[in-house]
């Protein structure tokens, strides 16, 4: 069974910065694209950032400059280096994989962490 786990979210000042990460664990024949997501309340989930096996990136507008995303050296880690924190980075953060599992290629997703970012 395939598993995420976020960690690294918290609360910083305004300016701040903040690194999330996500291990993927269980059984899986290749991890494909890794990504991370925020939802604000009462918004709809949006992408923040994304990076292929490849090490094809893409980021949202509203975090272009401040954001980085990045795999580790083993193909089940994600991280993403969140710098120049504002307020309306606000969110609860969820990793996201897109993995061959058993024959199965499907997206999974972590549980979430929370980052809040005070002015």
């Amino acid at each position: 069974q395939v598993q995420l786990v976020e960690s690294g979210g918290g609360l910083v000042q305004a300016g701040g910065s903040l690194r999330l990460s996500c291990v993927v664990s269980g059984s899986w024949y290749s991890i494909n694209a890794m990504g991370w997501y925020r939802q604000a309340p009462g918004k709809q989930r949006e992408l923040v950032a994304r990076i292929t096996s490849g090490g094809s990136t893409n980021y949202a507008d509203s975090v272009k400059g401040r954001f980085t995303i990045s795999r580790g050296n083993a193909e089940n880690t994600a991280y993403l280096q969140m710098n120049s924190l504002k307020p309306e980075d606000t969110a609860t953060y969820y990793c996201n994989a897109d993995i061959d599992a058993l024959g199965l290629r499907e997206d999974y997703w972590g549980q979430g962490t929370q980052v809040t970012v005070s002015s």
